[in-house]
């Protein structure tokens, strides 16, 4: 048992390096993975507005004012959303706006009845989370010299909440195939998010998930490979963005580490 313990604790020894060497950029990178797909959406309402108003008026048939509407607020919303959490302006309201808009997009397009997009979207609202989290924390930290008296309950729960919802995502993930490499990968895959909801070896794992992730949605989502006429494009475009958003929530837990309510935690206790 020496030996495996040995290689974690090398593992873990380089992810702390690499976590070190990229703490300035490592927050500024993960929202912008996390905005990803609020970003891309909110371009598509503007380059295809007269598409996604006609959609809305034919899927429910509530005339062109209440479809032209929606697409309004899904382009301001969205894109507003994103320069507030990027440039770190009133985040909660930022993330308020956002979390609306993946609830209105949820019962607009009927996902609440399609499994797989509802959970890749509570993992969304799980990465919304994660940086309402960061931004508590940095809100803490503008008072340099002031000791903290206690734990920060409420970030610690947006953590948790956090870690368990972008969990959601890989169940999407998961194909039950008989072949080996898909069994190594839906196994791996499973043990890491495991380990993140629960926040034992937090960090390592967040990082080797995020590691699978990318690889995984490079290789599935490759929607630059797919000529602009098919409709298969803008579904892989979706998905694409949606995985990277979930990926900037798992960086999200690189940097900030599982929180108050988690195993790593408890294991200093003991």
């Amino acid at each position: 048992m020496q030996i495996p313990n040995e290689y974690v604790s090398t593992a873990e020894d380089v992810a702390d390096q690499v976590i070190r060497k990229g703490k300035h950029i490592l927050p500024t990178v993960a929202r912008l993975c996390l905005i990803s797909t609020f970003l891309e959406d909110g371009l598509r309402m503007w380059f295809q507005w007269s598409e996604q108003r006609d959609y809305m008026d034919m899927s429910w048939g509530c005339g062109k004012f209440l479809a032209t509407m929606f697409v309004i607020i899904n382009l301001f919303g969205q894109l507003g959303g994103c320069v507030m959490v990027l440039g770190r302006w009133k985040v909660d309201i930022a993330c308020g706006v956002l979390f609306f808009i993946v609830v209105l997009q949820t019962f607009a397009y009927s996902i609440l009845w399609d499994m797989q997009f509802l959970l890749r979207n509570l993992a969304l609202i799980g990465a919304l989370l994660l940086v309402v989290a960061e931004a508590r924390a940095e809100g803490r930290s503008l008072f340099a010299g002031v000791p903290s008296l206690g734990e920060n309950k409420p970030k610690s729960y947006l953590q948790l909440a956090g870690r368990i919802l972008l969990a959601f995502m890989f169940i999407t993930l998961l194909r039950f195939e008989i072949s080996f490499l898909q069994i190594v990968q839906d196994l791996l895959g499973s043990i890491l998010m495991i380990l993140v909801t629960v926040g034992y070896r937090t960090k390592l794992s967040a990082l080797m998930l995020v590691l699978v992730l990318s690889v995984l949605n490079l290789y599935h989502n490759a929607w630059w490979a797919v000529p602009s006429y098919k409709p298969l494009r803008d579904f892989l475009k979706y998905d694409f963005f949606q995985t990277l958003s979930v990926i900037g929530g798992l960086l999200m837990i690189v940097y900030l580490g599982p929180g108050g309510v988690s195993m790593d935690e408890h294991k200093k206790k003991w």
